[in-house]
């Protein structure tokens, strides 16, 4: 196979390549050039090339509380082990310090990802071999537990900002790939719908960023509630954000681009296909509060990943003046396709505005 849920996986790639920049660089040509048969053989390429390059560099390390019996004073002292020590008459120092050190929660994450892409089956043997040269420079990190791995807790600032994209990859394989078997241990599940759905909107946002530099505005903006009258902050608090995925302005016409990755595109009530309901009401609500003027300067689309079924969305209707519909990217095109109808969706709309800029 060469691609997971109707997604070519080069096409993953090149998404990662747009939510993470870092692999555009040239030490990652060879990965883009490469033919993968599944997520996680493309996902340990990328780890094999990025750790490899972190190497040269050097491991990050941080500062680790430990504590150690010692015969010198460092640090400041364990006073109640140290009285222990002298009751047992051992003329020890209970000490409590920090030290710099590899075994860090960042490091960790990268050895747990590497043994267990080494043990899947989905990965290609020549890549392994790659896993395994970069794997005998954790020996004195800790593997960690998939399944209580603090996510949350990872943060980013100058001396580990190279990991962000390895801490992503990493995230896609432990987060989104593993599962449970019934003797509790673990094996790759496929690539989760959740995970794709984030990469999915980031890699537009990003996209329509780099290529479409025309436009005054290209965001993931929150449109604010149309409200009338005085109303306080603590009665506002209640009402929901309403966050957008991808918001494009170009001078006083804007695009609202809500991103949907699903298992499936349509909802089926009695016999009758149509568009999830939610979906629309959402759309529907973002671009009215945004138009708070009834202008018509604003649309919406919700940009469904293309799925199996043989009907796909492709439709607009205006709605109270404004143009607001459904369309379909298809993923499992080469990728030039796929970025022909990314710039016809913003030409399409912005083509008037573009022509009297020219």
């Amino acid at each position: 196979m060469t691609k997971d849920k109707s997604i070519f996986i080069k096409n993953i790639y090149y998404m990662l390549s747009y939510a993470f920049q870092i692999l555009k660089q040239s030490n990652y040509d060879e990965v883009a050039s490469e033919k993968f048969e599944n997520a996680q053989d493309l996902f340990a390429a990328i780890l094999s090339k990025g750790i490899a390059q972190q190497l040269k560099q050097g491991l990050y390390r941080e500062y680790i509380t430990k504590n150690e019996t010692l015969s010198v004073m460092r640090g400041k002292m364990d006073m109640p082990e140290t009285i222990r020590n002298r009751i047992q008459r051992k003329q020890k120092l209970a000490c409590e310090f920090d030290e710099l050190s590899e075994n860090n929660l960042f490091n960790q994450i990268l050895k747990t990802a590497l043994h267990y892409l080494l043990i899947d089956d989905g990965v290609d043997a020549e890549r392994k071999v790659a896993l395994k040269k970069v794997l005998v420079f954790f020996d004195g990190i800790e593997l960690l537990e998939p399944s209580g791995i603090p996510w949350s807790r990872m943060h980013y600032q100058r001396n580990n900002r190279n990991y962000e994209m390895l801490m992503n990859v990493c995230y896609f394989v432990l987060d989104g790939m593993l599962q449970t078997t019934e003797k509790g241990e673990y094996k790759m599940a496929t690539f989760s719908d959740e995970h794709m759905a984030r990469l999915y909107e980031k890699f537009i946002l990003e996209y329509y960023h780099q290529h479409h530099t025309y436009l005054t505005e290209v965001k993931a903006g929150q449109v604010k509630w149309d409200l009338v009258g005085d109303n306080s902050e603590s009665m506002i608090r209640f009402l929901p954000i309403m966050q957008t995925d991808i918001m494009l302005r170009l001078k006083e016409k804007i695009l609202i681009i809500d991103a949907k990755y699903y298992s499936r595109t349509l909802q089926k009530q009695f016999d009758k296909y149509t568009l999830h309901s939610n979906n629309v009401y959402q759309i529907f609500t973002y671009v009215k509060n945004q138009d708070k003027d009834n202008t018509g300067d604003v649309a919406g689309i919700l940009l469904y990943a293309k799925t199996d079924e043989d009907i796909t969305p492709d439709v607009m209707f205006n709605m109270g003046g404004n143009q607001i519909g459904a369309k379909t990217l298809d993923l499992n095109k080469e990728f030039l396709l796929i970025a022909a109808q990314l710039d016809r969706i913003a030409e399409d709309y912005f083509q008037r505005e573009m022509a009297v800029n020219e």
